[in-house]
């Protein structure tokens, strides 16, 4: 199968530091395997959406010499596909609904376990609704983090796929799209690492194709905070990329040609001695 990688930002701001991070390391994955990286834009999750920030994102990559081999999928566009997935699921009785709170969970530990809830059933208003999990591991081998080990009753219990306010849940909407895209690796940042056993459990609930994972480093600021979480995640600046671009390659630990005038011969140059290999495998890294 043809290598298939993906960038897939949520439109909650502008393109910043540690998503160009993750938009450059899949890129070069994909262009080392002689493959196609593809754009996905994650906006399932409007109360959280920023207004124009999807289209600031897609406008932004070509500048840094990011271009994708296909028209960007948005998310928002497949609710047809989720619903697909969600009544597979349900037929399958491997879903529930629930009314049960964060408050209420958190008296017994915060985890909902063996699709017991402890809040009453309300017709009044709508359920969320969750996926039974057994008390089983989920093992996988990430390529830069190392193998991994998760008992997801233990670590995560019955979770959500649907909210109560009817958004799919990210875990449900990755799945279905990375299958739907062929992707054949996953590379991205290492905050979504514990997303990774859930997303593999839903694959095989699903009976989807398990792709590969690379998780990258995070970027950290100064306050120790994931960059996009931090006062310092203001956004790069696609009228003047070289420099972003330059210390994007530092922090990946790739040669940076100092004479590069464009950022076409930066990512060429980077390219000629790409070893995914030797990626950093650390969790996280200060941006200064």
């Amino acid at each position: 199968m043809t290598y298939r990688g993906r960038f897939a930002p949520s439109p909650t701001g502008q393109l910043h530091f540690g998503s160009l991070v993750a938009a450059v390391g899949s890129w070069l994955c994909a262009r080392h395997a002689g493959g196609q990286w593809l754009v996905r834009m994650e906006d399932i999750d409007p109360p959280r959406e920023v207004a124009g920030s999807a289209a600031g994102i897609l406008a932004a990559l070509p500048a840094f010499g990011l271009v994708a081999d296909a028209p960007a999928l948005f998310q928002s566009q497949r609710m047809a596909a989720y619903d697909a997935a969600f009544e597979q699921l349900r037929a399958a009785d491997q879903l529930f609904p629930c009314w049960c709170s964060r408050s209420e969970l958190a008296a017994g530990g915060g985890l909902h376990r063996d699709g017991q809830c402890v809040a009453t059933a309300n017709p009044d208003r709508p359920p969320a609704w969750r996926l039974r999990v057994p008390d089983i591991a989920v093992d996988f081998d990430d390529a830069l983090q190392g193998p991994q080990h998760e008992n997801l009753r233990e670590s995560v219990g019955d979770f959500v796929i649907r909210r109560a306010e009817g958004f799919y849940s990210y875990q449900l909407a990755c799945v279905v799209d990375d299958a739907f895209q062929d992707i054949t690796e996953v590379v991205r940042g290492s905050d979504l690492l514990d997303s990774t056993a859930r997303q593999i459990w839903l694959q095989r609930c699903l009976g989807l194709s398990t792709p590969a994972y690379r998780h990258l480093p995070l970027v950290m600021g100064a306050d120790g905070r994931k960059l996009s979480k931090s006062e310092q995640a203001s956004p790069v600046d696609p009228a003047d990329p070289l420099p972003a671009l330059r210390q994007t390659l530092a922090f990946l630990s790739l040669p940076v040609l100092a004479t590069a005038t464009d950022v076409q011969d930066l990512l060429a140059h980077a390219l000629a001695t790409f070893d995914p290999a030797a990626l950093p495998h650390c969790s996280g890294h200060s941006f200064a």
